[in-house]
């Protein structure tokens, strides 16, 4: 995906939404569909419809994100609502015209390599910023409208999906496309975030000038530094010092090292940790691409 980050914007997007249309073909045709197998979302819905009526695939899925890809129009934007359109076109044109192979009739290996070029797939058409699932869709209209977050919503309703499932086509199969599912969204997430997904550090110590000095000088951070107090135990609850409070952005393969530097400075350091879905500008280290 960095070969792609010298390329202008509008570039970059095509080629991201047309590499998801091909894999997402892959997964469906290859994997999911000759072995009645289901994903969650729009998908899913798509998949139970095709498999008792033997629809066209292509099709069902056209025609089923149809609802949601103008609702986009409404509760995204029309850019969003055009570039999705193309997208599922696309998949459909894929489905219909390309000749995928049939890899393999193994139920474990379906539900798993299924899901993980269905995420592939997904993801990369996220990144070219469309969708090929209208589920999300559903679910930022629901949002507005309840006290659930959006994962929630969309468990719902992939829940609701497997539950058909399970009546319609069987106990089994319906577990084993719930492996799908798992194994798609991961997929997403790692498609999305990248293996290098960032972590917000705030550390805690009397050490701080030591720690500071490191992250910069041995780590090649950049940091922030805020001003803050320290103490207010329960047996001392009057007594306070200042202290600065250090915040950092590292890779999440890099927290081990961080935490082991720190401790080695200061055993007794307050580290927090929190995920950060995305970062931009500040001093961050670049790695260069392979």
């Amino acid at each position: 995906m960095k070969l792609l980050s010298h390329l202008p914007g509008g570039t970059q997007d095509i080629l991201y939404t047309t590499a998801g249309t091909l894999v997402s073909g892959f997964a469906l045709k290859s994997f999911l569909v000759p072995n009645d197998f289901l994903d969650g979302g729009v998908t899913g819905i798509s998949l139970l419809i095709h498999d008792p009526y033997h629809v066209n695939i292509a099709w069902v899925i056209v025609l089923m994100n149809i609802p949601f890809i103008i609702a986009g129009a409404y509760h995204v934007n029309r850019k969003f609502a055009i570039k999705t359109m193309a997208c599922v076109v696309g998949l459909g044109i894929c489905l219909a015209f390309i000749p995928y192979p049939v890899v393999t009739s193994d139920k474990l290996l379906v539900s798993l390599f299924g899901g993980f070029f269905l995420g592939i797939g997904i993801g990369l058409a996220m990144r070219g910023g469309c969708a090929i699932d209208g589920i999300e869709v559903l679910a930022l209209y629901t949002l507005k409208r309840s006290s659930f977050t959006i994962s929630e919503i969309i468990l719902g309703l992939n829940v609701i999906i497997f539950l058909i499932a399970g009546i319609k086509l069987g106990l089994e199969t319906a577990l084993y496309s719930m492996l799908t599912y798992y194994a798609a969204s991961r997929t997403i997430d790692y498609v999305i975030e990248g293996l290098e997904e960032y972590t917000g550090i705030t550390i805690i110590s009397v050490r701080s000038e030591i720690i500071k000095e490191q992250l910069v000088m041995k780590l090649g951070r950049g940091i922030t530094v805020y001003k803050g107090e320290r103490g207010f135990m329960k047996d001392s609850f009057e007594h306070s010092e200042p202290c600065d409070i250090v915040f950092t952005v590292i890779t999440r393969l890099e927290v081990r090292r961080l935490k082991n530097l720190v401790h080695a400075i200061d055993p007794n350091a307050f580290i927090i940790t929190n995920t950060i879905k995305e970062v931009a500008g500040g001093v961050l280290k670049h790695h260069k691409g392979h």
